[in-house]
């Protein structure tokens, strides 16, 4: 597999699990506004590359037919097998981003807010209804071409849901069907990262790949424990997902030995 890194402190951890394993990489920087990479990586099989670093890979991915490339998922709240065990489950509130001012125009609570699809333009977190407002403000406010790639929209879904308690966070690697690593990245709310899970939770995230084994040829599953137990938190694209405690000589183990599409 040909290995092409945009350099963030992450990638600089997979490029030395790449050197210990004897594997070969490259870096590039992301052209602005293009998206082309410079330098242009020398491809020798298209059909054995894979990309780490932001999410927006996937455009050049794509364009350049590079396979595996990127992962792309579909977004987990589509997913109705998992529905009973999402923490913010079908009933969250989907909204556009233009529609938000008007919809929470005059309430005072506060709300768990991510966008749907998986490409990070803002973060999951807990805003008031009014802070939320502000922010739809700011992105309305410009003109849609004024607005840069991976950036928030008029039409971006966003998903709210209630806040809830959190315990504990793990993050599974998931390769062509199976768990190949784990991490622990949140205990209360201290961030922490450590390579274990709960038996529990590795056995609930073993079930949750087995209920949806066409989902993605290899994707980041986000598991958490709350006072009314185990939930599925979110999934996200491997190739730009942090990596806390994983074991990256396994995960690129996995990556390695997938099979030519």
């Amino acid at each position: 597999m040909q290995w092409i890194l945009q350099k963030f402190e992450d990638t600089v951890k997979l490029a030395t699990a790449l050197e210990r394993l004897g594997i070969g990489y490259s870096w590039h920087k992301v052209v602005p506004f293009v998206g082309d990479l410079d330098p242009e990586p020398v491809v020798a099989d298209r059909n054995k590359v894979v990309l780490f670093g932001t999410y927006s890979l996937w455009r050049y991915a794509e364009r350049m037919a590079y396979r595996p490339g990127v992962f792309r998922l579909s977004p987990f709240l589509h997913q109705a097998c998992w529905h009973p065990y999402l923490l913010n489950g079908p009933d969250a509130l989907l909204l556009q981003l233009k529609d938000i001012p008007k919809r929470l125009a005059g309430e005072t609570r506060d709300w768990f807010l991510r966008p749907v699809d998986d490409a990070k333009q803002e973060p999951g977190n807990v805003k008031s209804a009014s802070e939320i407002i502000a922010l739809a403000d700011r992105v309305l406010a410009l003109d849609e071409d004024e607005i840069p790639m991976g950036s928030l929209r008029h039409d971006t879904e966003l998903m709210l849901t209630r806040p809830v308690r959190i315990l504990k966070e793990w993050r599974l690697w998931v390769v062509d069907g199976r768990i190949v690593t784990y991490s622990l990245y949140k205990e209360g709310s201290r961030v922490v990262y450590r390579p274990e899970i709960d038996p529990e939770a590795y056995e609930f995230a073993s079930r949750m790949v087995a209920l949806h084994p066409g989902y993605a040829q290899a994707y980041v599953l986000d598991v958490c424990l709350t006072e009314e137990g185990l939930k599925l938190l979110e999934t996200n694209c491997l190739n730009a997902a942090g990596f806390y405690a994983a074991d990256l000589q396994k995960l690129v183990g996995a990556i390695e030995a997938l099979p030519a599409p």
